[in-house]
Parts: structure tokens; sequence; C-alpha cells
């Protein structure tokens, strides 16, 4: 199977205007997203999808690979999506987010591996996970929770507390979903063609558009506890695990 990683970078971040050109550690975050995903080694190719000259001359002249959309994209999968579009030779496209510096290789090996033997014929989507301890974090709204059933596949992703304890003594896990997403291809095509769902837009989550549509998401939970960029703050606790 042809792997390919795609990174959508869009200049314009609501919570925090302009933050895939904030420096972390001397780089850009979208600099450092773009090498750390390279250093995996696990794709025949990376590329930044970006909608801005900024971000553009920032990968090139750093000797990366990157391409301009062509038009304005409501997500990240609507921007990648029009990338591969005439790609008709790859097979796993993995949507690894901008604001996602330390991108590791052994989660990513993992989430690919889950297309693969017999039972993986049937995975079209899937992403990745990692348990929130801190009861701060798991009710910050920055922080998108994800339930599974007992195959790991997604039920629902909120930025509410879900499940929510209201029984203080059954023992609960809470998973954060990180922004990590691998698709076939004729999937992710499929996706631009989907109107925005209800779910979607209340909780301003693009992967509630497939769970609404039907289709299964399979999530791999993974020890990464890397930072997502976010915020400002993100960007401080960043530094600090850098």
């Amino acid at each position: 199977m042809k792997k390919v990683a795609l990174i959508p970078a869009r200049y314009g971040a609501t919570r925090f205007p302009g933050k895939l050109m904030a420096k972390l550690g001397g780089k850009s975050v979208i600099l450092r997203t773009y090498e750390s995903t390279v250093n995996t080694g696990v794709f025949d190719e990376v590329m930044v999808v970006c909608d801005n000259d900024i971000i553009y001359n920032e990968i090139v002249s750093n000797g990366g690979k990157a391409i301009m959309s062509k038009k304005e994209h409501e997500c990240g999968t609507d921007r990648i999506a029009e990338a591969i579009e005439d790609r008709a030779d790859v097979d796993i496209v993995v949507n690894v987010q901008g604001d996602e510096p330390f991108t590791q290789k052994e989660p990513l090996e993992k989430l690919l591996q889950v297309f693969e033997g017999e039972e993986g014929k049937n995975v079209q989507v899937a992403s990745l996970m990692q348990v929130l301890k801190d009861w701060k974090s798991i009710e910050d709204p920055n922080y998108v929770k994800v339930a599974v059933d007992k195959k790991s596949n997604a039920l629902f992703f909120s930025r509410s507390v879900i499940p929510y304890p209201r029984d203080k003594n059954v023992a609960t896990t809470y998973y954060e979903h990180i922004g990590i997403y691998a698709f076939r291809r004729q999937t992710l095509m499929d996706f631009t063609k989907m109107p925005v769902s209800p779910l979607e837009a209340a909780e301003k989550i693009e992967c509630l558009r497939y769970l609404e549509n039907g289709i299964s998401m399979k999530m791999v939970v993974t020890e990464y506890m890397g930072v997502e960029i976010d915020t400002p703050e993100d960007l401080v606790k960043a530094e600090k695990l850098l």
C-alpha cells in the first residue's frame, strides 16, 4: 500500500491566529510538525497543504514539500482531499494536523496497521486517542473527548465530558482524541461530498460527519502524550516538553 501523509495548514486559526508560525524552540510549529512527520520514516511521501504564502515559503525554503490549496475549505480534511484528488496511486492518506509538532513513529505505525490483514479490509477511517487522567483537562473544551465501544470503534466525540460520571463509584476511562486521521483514499474523497452534519456544526469536530453518515471510525490507543498547539498556553507547555 502506498502511504502518504498530508498536513493541512491554515494560517488564520480562530483561537490562536498565526499559531503554525509561532516559534517553538527556534523553529515554527508547522516546520517542526513537518520534520517530525518525515522523520518517522513510515510514509512514501509527506506534504504540507496550505492556504497562505507565509506557510508555503516556510516549508519550501527549509527543503520541504508543500502545495497551495486552489480554493477555500471548511476543514482540513476537505483541504487534503483536494490535494489527493488526482492521485490514484495512493492507497492510504494520513491527515497529520499542522499543530502536532511532537508527531512520533510508533503511534503512526499502530494507526497504519489497522488497515492490514483480513480485519483491516473493513476499516475505512482510523484515528488516535490517549488516556486523559487530569480532571482539569477532561473538563477543558479544548480537549476533544471520544467514547468507544468494546471493539474500539468511536461512539461519539465531544468537547464536553463524556461519559458523564453520574455515578462517581464507577471506574471510568477518559480518552482524548488526537487529531491524526488515516483514510482509504476513496473514503476521503467521499467525505468531501457529504454536507456538514448537525453534530459536527454544533461541536466543531469534523470527524462527527463520518459517524452521522454511518461510517465507523476505528480508534487506536497510544501513549503519545504530546501537546497540540491550540492556544498560547499550549505553546508554553510545548516549550517545556521540548
